[in-house]
């Protein structure tokens, strides 16, 4: 089955855990202030050390029987950010991550798993400062070239996550459905069911389906705790219960503290990969959340004991 065949079909997708955070706090490898991980797929050690960590996520997905959901490390390789950063051209940079993550996927191991790869993409400013964001006519243009670079690339399909504004998400969508691939867009969601610009969710997820052509396959939230996730579905569905059936995943947090908080913490606040795995298996049977994945203060530990909790 392709990626919207698989959506449509199946009751639980697992997605990977934090990559960037956890190249800062477990390898001391240098990320790049404007790109983060991008930079690493050129460099050796660099290369190694994350390819390691998604192998890890990938191998779970793999012995677990479940499909997996893998995002490139090209949250922040927008053209503005990557020629501030002085590396080579929006096509290449985004393409070479796409090849980096399908040679991870199609090792010995791992050809026979469904293992899906997705094209990451992010805001253009700060995802925790919704004053930066773009407009959706200014989005849209701004980012249609990296959505380009890894629909061609071969992706499975496209996520833009982290995303604080509902004005910018559309535009982003906006770039995403003029690809022709599937795309997913993925919000910073407060416990009160809105936004970090306080749109209401339910309206910002109206909003892109009737403004963008094709809609979203889905929409999603990360960077949130699974307890603050849920009182925002809660909240969603009083105001709009329709909109609660286009909220098909979470990668989530560890940490109960606000996203702007965690972000550059130098001491984790995590909790026990037991316990994450029963909240977010908790948020399946009572929600019907079917993408499952770590953010912040996730590791490989964390992912392997939410597939056990999930595996048929």
């Amino acid at each position: 089955m392709d990626f919207k065949e698989t959506l449509a079909r199946e009751p639980v997708i697992l997605t990977e855990g934090a990559v960037i955070e956890r190249l800062k706090r477990e390898t001391g490898v240098a990320l790049d202030p404007l790109t983060l991980n991008t930079g690493l797929i050129y460099d050796p050690t660099g290369r190694r050390l994350m390819g390691d960590l998604y192998a890890d996520y990938m191998k779970i997905g793999a012995t677990s029987g479940l499909p997996m959901m893998t995002l490139t490390p090209t949250w922040r390789a927008n053209p503005d950010r990557l020629a501030k950063a002085g590396l080579a051209h929006t096509a290449r940079v985004n393409a070479d991550a796409v090849n980096f993550l399908l040679g991870i996927r199609n090792a010995e191991a791992l050809r026979h798993a469904s293992i899906f790869t997705g094209g990451l993409m992010a805001c253009q400013g700060d995802a925790y400062r919704p004053q930066e964001a773009l407009s959706a006519d200014s989005a849209r243009t701004f980012h249609a070239p990296q959505a380009e670079a890894l629909a061609a690339a071969g992706v499975d399909f496209l996520m833009a996550a982290t995303l604080p504004a509902a004005g910018e998400a559309l535009g982003l969508a906006r770039a995403m459905a003029a690809t022709g691939v599937a795309y997913i867009i993925s919000f910073v969601l407060g416990a009160d069911g809105a936004l970090l610009d306080g749109s209401p969710l339910a309206e910002a997820i109206r909003r892109i389906d009737n403004g963008a052509s094709p809609a979203p396959v889905g929409y999603m939230a990360n960077c949130v705790h699974p307890a603050a996730f849920a009182a925002g579905l809660v909240a969603v569905h009083s105001v709009d219960p329709s909109a609660t059936r286009r909220i098909m995943g979470l990668q989530a947090n560890t940490s109960a503290l606000p996203p702007d908080q965690l972000n550059d913490r130098k001491e984790l606040d995590t909790m026990a990969p037991e316990a994450f795995a029963a909240a977010m298996a908790d948020l399946h049977r009572r929600y019907r959340v079917k993408i499952l994945g770590g953010c912040c203060g996730t590791d490989h530990a964390h992912i392997e004991a939410l597939a056990r909790s999930l595996a048929p």
